[in-house]
């Protein structure tokens, strides 16, 4: 085994003894925060521990057998030799889960998620887009039984929509949508295109993990300005008549949020602060972390279209992902929310990289 995963092991190890010792400890459970974090924690180590005990019986059993094939009875040597190919094959097995166990976890991927939609380069088309987007990852959270509401949302002057924010709720879907994040760029030839030119628009998409950690943000009424308006909708009998969408714009950062999806002025309130505080913080970790700022900025881009990190290609029915130079030939399938081949093949991709520098050390 590498030095590198072997110094990885020992830190591991020192802290599962560490938490061990902790946990034994009489007056632990009088801080109930730490206490819950801590078996949190050793619930997270035990497998890695228990997993290096595997690898060090079977390297035990192998080194055991390699003396035994040295025997100069034959049918006990050839019997040891058996017994090593299929140790070392059990210890490689063992090895590679191993490695799978140490990889960083991503603390977000649990957590629900604000995904927004906004269209950028194309105009009305790209708008039209926008709305392919929202049913595909409508179609999505239908597939994975999650829940989907939308925050709120600015309607296309032709369908689709301009921008739109929606709330998802339900297992891992950070895991899943935080890799659907950055410029989608789709090649298509309008409806209104008469001459039957492909035309290329762009839309771009953000996925914020909903963090636990709102409760701890203050947000001062002082600098708040709150706006009512009535939601937009498609009109008839249900169309709002009351100004119950709520706009709230936080003055010291500019951020400004909406939502227009109940007809409870005081809920729609409620959830635009939710989505505000994520911002927040979310704008708190990227001043802290310069790295992470840049990477938010590659994620959200500007909408261009030479930002892509995917093309959906209508007129060959193709969908490539450019990060991992992946193509899928059934683009209708995978706008029907079909995108479980291209996901698997991003969170394999980002694993391998994981595992790559966990490997340089």
């Amino acid at each position: 085994m590498i030095k590198s995963i072997l110094n990885k092991l020992a830190e591991v190890s020192e802290r599962f003894k560490k938490i061990e010792d902790l946990l034994s400890q009489p007056d632990i459970t009088k801080d109930q925060k730490k206490y819950i974090s801590l078996t949190k924690e050793y619930a997270e180590l035990s497998p890695i521990v228990e997993a290096y005990k595997e690898i060090s019986a079977t390297q035990k059993a192998i080194s055991e057998a390699s003396q035994i094939s040295e025997d100069k009875d034959e049918d006990i040597k050839k019997l040891a030799e058996l017994e090593l190919e299929e140790l070392r094959n059990k210890l490689s097995v063992f090895e590679e889960g191993l490695k799978g166990l140490l990889l960083p976890k991503d603390p977000d991927d649990s957590k629900n998620v604000f995904l927004e939609i906004r269209a950028g380069t194309g105009g009305d088309e790209a708008a039209l887009f926008s709305g392919d987007l929202f049913r595909m990852y409508s179609r999505v959270a239908e597939r994975r039984n999650w829940k989907i509401e939308v925050i709120s949302l600015r309607e296309g002057e032709h369908g689709g929509y301009k921008d739109l924010v929606t709330r998802i709720e339900g297992s891992d879907v950070f895991k899943y949508l935080k890799f659907e994040a950055g410029v989608h760029r789709v090649q298509r030839v309008p409806e209104t295109e008469s001459q039957g030119r492909i035309h290329t628009s762009a839309c771009s998409v953000a996925v914020l993990p909903e963090l636990s950690e709102l409760s701890e943000i203050e947000v001062d009424k002082n600098e708040l300005r709150i706006d009512t308006f009535r939601a937009s909708g498609a009109g008839g009998q249900h169309v709002n008549k009351t100004d119950s969408a709520v706009r709230l714009t936080h003055i010291p950062s500019g951020i400004v949020v909406e939502c227009q999806d109940g007809r409870s002025q005081h809920k729609n309130k409620e959830k635009a602060l939710t989505l505000l505080k994520t911002k927040l913080l979310e704008a708190e970790k990227e001043k802290k972390n310069a790295e992470q700022a840049k990477n938010r900025k590659v994620m959200v881009g500007t909408g261009d279209r030479s930002e892509k990190i995917r093309t959906y290609n209508f007129p060959q029915n193709r969908i490539t992902d450019h990060r991992i130079e992946m193509s899928i030939h059934n683009l209708e399938a995978f706008l029907d929310g079909d995108i479980e081949e291209m996901t698997s093949a991003l969170l394999e991709a980002n694993q391998a990289q994981a595992l790559a520098s966990l490997e340089k050390g």
